[in-house]
């Protein structure tokens, strides 16, 4: 059963529409979990069933360092699944959670929100996002690439200039997260992307920030490694969702086996339609956004797409011990998985 399921009681008043969202890399930092695990049992016991998992002490790399190891993506992916993993047990034991109407990730965040929701054991999506993040480094070291956070300027415009950049240097770029309005991120060969940010200031772009990474994730560089990945996800047990999943190549739930296993693969190399998402949350009844995992990137986001929706954080113990969501009820905790 996953994490998240809760069972309704015939005549049971529902709490009001919540989505329960995980945050992918750049949320990641020395010390993240080291507060919850001296707190929570159940955090702490997650930790350790990671180490054994992978066969290494990587609940010390999160909570000592170093950071460069940390911030090494073969390193961070399973890095931030265990964490947000941890802050949801840690949560769920303390009684809480609303039971959530969605669920959703981004990027690899939607590994964790399948997890949560009962699509994927914990240690299959543990291996799973350890998968995940070798080989996009793999990626990386066979067709270096680079990404940009573009502010303040209309998708289109973002999208023209990659057009163009692309036809004039014969190599991929494009836009590879849809964060929020006026708020994307850029992917592609370094030539590309050189050139975009180019046409991009001349057409006046105020704010350009590169990005400290050395993979072009959600590109075409990306499909690299497309057939291992496939293999690793098509290795992985998954099952149907119990709580709607919203994907973020289509910004709609994952219904099937077939569907997330699609999804899984296709999003290494398609944007991340995060404001999409967002947005069919929000017309689909969805008011509350509870964001768990390190940092507060996503309930930010949310806030831009959505300025009138409520937000919370949940990222260390104090925030796990403070949660409170008025005029929601209080979760039945059934079974931690």
């Amino acid at each position: 059963m996953g994490v998240l399921h809760q069972p309704v009681e015939a005549g049971e008043r529902l709490p009001p529409q919540t989505a329960f969202l995980f945050p992918g890399q750049g949320s990641q930092f020395v010390g993240m979990g080291r507060d919850l695990v001296a707190t929570s049992p159940p955090a702490h016991a997650l930790y350790e069933q990671a180490d054994k998992i992978l066969g290494f002490e990587l609940s010390r790399l999160c909570f000592e360092g170093p950071e460069e190891a940390l911030n090494d993506t073969v390193n961070t992916q399973p890095a931030l699944f265990v964490a947000s993993m941890a802050l949801l047990h840690a949560l769920l034991a303390e009684g809480r959670l609303p039971s959530p109407s969605a669920a959703a990730g981004h990027s690899l965040g939607e590994i964790t929100a399948l997890a949560a929701a009962g699509a994927l054991g914990f240690a299959d999506g543990l291996l799973l996002t350890r998968a995940r993040g070798r080989l996009m480094k793999l990626a990386g070291e066979r067709g270096p690439g680079g990404m940009a956070a573009v502010l303040k300027m209309d998708d289109a415009d973002v999208e023209l200039a990659c057009l163009e950049a692309r036809n004039e240097t014969g190599h991929p770029i494009q836009v590879a997260n849809y964060n929020a309005p006026e708020q994307v991120v850029i992917s592609g060969h370094q030539e590309a992307l050189a050139r975009a940010v180019e046409i991009l200031r001349s057409r006046g772009a105020r704010r350009i920030v590169p990005l400290a990474v050395s993979i072009a994730a959600h590109s075409p560089l990306m499909a690299l490694v497309t057939e291992e990945y496939w293999r690793a996800v098509e290795a992985t047990p998954i099952r149907p969702p119990e709580t709607p999943v919203i994907g973020n190549i289509q910004g709609r739930p994952l219904g099937t086996v077939e569907e997330i296993r699609d999804e899984l693969v296709g999003q290494l190399t398609h944007p991340v339609q995060w404001t999409a998402s967002v947005r069919w949350m929000e017309e689909h009844g969805i008011d509350r956004f509870v964001e768990i995992g390190p940092k507060d990137v996503l309930a930010r986001l949310v806030q831009r797409i959505v300025p009138a929706a409520k937000t919370w954080s949940i990222g260390d113990a104090a925030s796990v011990r403070s949660l409170d969501l008025r005029g929601n009820e209080r979760a039945v905790i059934t079974e931690v998985a």
